[in-house]
């Protein structure tokens, strides 16, 4: 699980002055700013748009595009099940549809409490052991009924 600093707009805006006079500065500045932080604060929008001098919808435009940024602060855990045909031929649906239920939420979002964070990915590279997951960067392979509990309860669910 990965530890970040509350926002804080002066660490923002040493962040954003260390990057914003190399060449394309926009999404690195914006990627050092969720690594700091575990996401992109909404007045980071202002403070990135008047240092590069564009518009302020450019820069949440970029924010909204990219699925890998965050609006809001990351869950304490993030548990990814495997979408790709190898894993729903094993049984992956059901198992999502399960997720979902246990933790009241669908993909994309995170549970009533933060504590989990449900994604779905396309390829955990886990083909040969179908289906799998990842719960906190650790990919699980041969997911079944009782290793889903067993990550579920690891995330505190």
């Amino acid at each position: 699980m990965e530890r970040h600093l509350a926002w804080d707009g002066d660490i923002a805006a040493r962040i954003i002055s260390e990057w914003k006079s190399r060449e394309g500065a926009l999404l690195p500045i914006l990627h050092a700013l969720q690594e700091e932080f575990g996401y992109i604060h909404p007045a980071a929008t202002a403070l990135v748009a008047d240092a590069l001098n564009i518009g302020r919808a450019e820069v949440h435009g970029v924010i909204t595009f990219y699925p890998d940024f965050r609006q809001a602060p990351p869950a304490a855990h993030s548990l990814k099940l495997c979408r790709a045909e190898a894993c729903q031929s094993q049984g992956a649906e059901r198992l999502a549809r399960q997720a979902q239920e246990a933790l009241g939420i669908g993909f994309g979002d995170t549970s009533a409490d933060g504590q989990v964070q449900l994604e779905a990915v396309y390829c955990l590279g886990l083909c040969s052991v179908a289906p799998s997951a990842m719960l906190d960067g650790r990919i699980v392979g041969r997911l079944d009924d009782g290793k889903l509990a067993s990550l579920l309860t690891e995330a505190g669910q």
